[in-house]
């Protein structure tokens, strides 16, 4: 029995919660957060007590910590996390610095702890069937991948103000969904964004409708499309095409009625959010790392990972503001090509950290030839293929 320390009781946290206390190979033992009322209602409703996410860190009675706080607490707790000897889930980003985040890994690194990040979409049954099919050969050679990921509203300027960006806070889930599917890092990012939706998104100096294109070295694209706005509902979907096919995963339904008259076919809109559309997804995500950490096998999704997702959004965000097409050297950003007369040129102080060429030493590097780490290239046992809010 894993006994596990749960750092975070907000929406997200309840829901790993949930899915630590479903798997019976994991028990839920404390609840942190700051807010104490929310952490003590939590804990009550699991069995467990109200601790500090010191306490909970430093009780050697706990074998592993989930990580749900805000994103700025992140990479300082992962990093007491992997001292005291923890099994880490983190939710991500890692941070919203690069540089902190590869910091972050040259701890982990140096403690000889692996983590892994919430990627959970990985983990969605949908998605993980097509990742099967297309590494089964049903399509031949990806050529093209389509994801459209669109919000049902936009959050509240405050959110935004603290999010990190659409990209960073958004986007990053697409962009490993992309590097997942091809198995590789891109070598360019071009992003263009605006304000459409909201002004007080764009008075935040944000973006709420975006578009990303992702080039690979043996040419093959992605196109990544993001909205912050959806009337009818979450949109999730994915489309990949291959030399001799086409794999798709439309959206998931309130419910699978159609109802068909003289007027017309009508059917139920997606369902409203990430909580209600992944929530498959975050149970199949625990139990994939209890799997890992019970057999003591590699982690589905990687610190390294989140560095490399990281790393693209923040390349999506120059590029954006630059009006560039970044060139990327091992999914780092290295430099930008001419932007087109005329364009929005980046503020001084906006350019991709130079530490981002290169992970710290000492740290897990990419699989020989693939460009992701090795765990990127098989699933986790039991799952079929590996996966915030």
């Amino acid at each position: 029995m894993i006994k596990v320390g749960l750092l975070g009781a907000g929406r997200i946290g309840k829901v790993h919660a949930r899915s630590i206390v479903a798997d019976q190979r994991s028990q839920l033992l404390a609840v942190a957060d700051i807010n104490a009322q929310a952490a003590q209602q939590l804990a009550a409703t699991c069995g467990a007590k109200a601790r500090s996410a010191q306490e909970i860190i430093a009780d050697p009675g706990i074998d592993a910590v989930l990580i749900a706080t805000s994103t700025d607490t992140h990479a300082a707790l992962i990093e007491a996390a992997v001292h005291a000897g923890k099994a880490v889930l983190c939710e991500k980003p890692v941070d919203l610095d690069l540089d902190r985040a590869l910091a972050c890994q040259a701890v982990a690194a140096q403690a000889g702890r692996p983590v892994m990040i919430g990627f959970n979409r990985r983990f969605d049954p949908h998605f993980a069937a097509l990742k099967r099919a297309f590494d089964a050969g049903d399509i031949g050679k990806g050529e093209l991948l389509s994801i459209t990921s669109f919000d049902p509203a936009p959050p509240p300027a405050s959110y935004v103000k603290s999010s990190g960006g659409l990209f960073r806070d958004m986007a990053i889930h697409d962009l490993d969904m992309a590097c997942w599917l091809f198995a590789a890092l891109p070598v360019s990012v071009t992003a263009l964004g605006a304000s459409i939706i909201d002004p007080a998104i764009g008075a935040e100096g944000d973006v709420d409708t975006a578009v990303i294109t992702l080039g690979f070295a043996d040419g093959r694209m992605a196109v990544i499309k993001n909205s912050r706005r959806a009337a009818y509902g979450y949109d999730q979907r994915v489309e990949l095409l291959g030399a001799t096919g086409l794999l798709s995963v439309g959206n998931v339904l309130e419910n699978t009625l159609t109802r068909i008259t003289s007027a017309g076919a009508h059917s139920a809109k997606p369902e409203y959010f990430f909580l209600e559309r992944y929530m498959q997804a975050y149970a199949a995500e625990w139990r994939a790392f209890i799997d890992a950490v019970t057999a003591g096998t590699d982690y589905p999704v990687t610190l390294q990972d989140g560095v490399n997702a990281l790393a693209l959004a923040q390349a999506a965000t120059l590029s954006c503001h630059s009006g560039k097409t970044v060139q990327l050297d091992g999914g780092r950003p290295v430099s930008a090509a001419r932007p087109p007369e005329g364009a929005h040129t980046a503020a001084e102080g906006e350019g991709i950290p130079a530490s981002a060429a290169r992970p710290p030493e000492g740290a897990h590097t990419a699989a020989e030839g693939e460009g992701l780490p090795m765990s990127a290239a098989r699933p986790p046992a039991g799952e079929g293929a590996p996966a915030s809010a």
